[in-house]
């Protein structure tokens, strides 16, 4: 083994361990966390620290989540290899790449559209057909393709947005974050049943605000 690959591999056994040490248990999540490499979503000054588990700034003022926050929300998702997945905030692109290992569709929306492009271009290089990204505004979902099995959210709401909530199937789950965004705010996991809506609060986290329209390259 050469010394860079000896390297690599050691960054990924610290990388895993950093997951499970934050409470990333489950096996599919880990195993597609594990097969998904996180350098090709980073550029430029911070490309280095691509396997470090903290948030990192990526284009248009937004931020790749940090590795373990986007395993717990992965997990908290309880995702089947059936399942249809929205994600609303495509940023990088490493989210929905997580998603496409566990799930039989992934749609994802950002208001930026440089982001879907850039996007796109490394789910295509990666090989990844079953992710198809869109330019829209997100906080208004995808009701075309509704409903969803799932709904992941990785921007900061006050409140649940009604339109996805609409467009989440009976049984669904919906993970993400309420808050103000200049105050702390809180990872939630929504249940949808027959009877109404089920809320866990999982854990404080920082996100981005979840914003109307489209980005000013939209």
């Amino acid at each position: 083994m050469t010394d860079e690959a000896a390297s690599t591999a050691e960054r990924k056994m610290q990388f895993l361990y950093a997951l499970r040490s934050k409470g990333v248990t489950d096996k599919r999540v880990l195993e597609a966390m594990e097969s998904v490499d996180r350098g090709p979503f980073i550029t430029g000054l911070f490309s280095e620290r691509a396997y470090e588990d903290m948030p990192l700034p990526i284009a248009c003022g937004q931020t790749i989540s940090q590795p373990s926050v986007v395993g717990l929300m992965t997990q908290a998702l309880e995702i089947t290899p059936r399942d249809k997945v929205l994600e609303i905030g495509t940023g990088s692109g490493y989210q929905a790449a997580i998603l496409s290992k566990l799930a039989r569709r992934v749609y994802t929306i950002d208001r930026h559209r440089r982001l879907v492009h850039e996007a796109r271009t490394i789910f295509q290089n990666l090989d990844l057909v079953n992710i198809t990204a869109i330019t829209g505004d997100g906080s208004y979902g995808l009701a075309e393709q509704a409903p969803f099995d799932r709904i992941i959210v990785t921007a900061a709401a006050e409140d649940p947005p009604g339109p996805l909530l609409a467009q989440l199937k009976e049984g669904g789950i919906m993970v993400l974050p309420v808050g103000q965004s200049d105050a702390v705010q809180h990872l939630i996991r929504v249940r949808k049943t027959a009877t109404g809506l089920e809320y866990d609060e999982m854990r404080s986290v920082r996100f981005v605000p979840l914003l109307e329209g489209l980005g000013k390259d939209g």
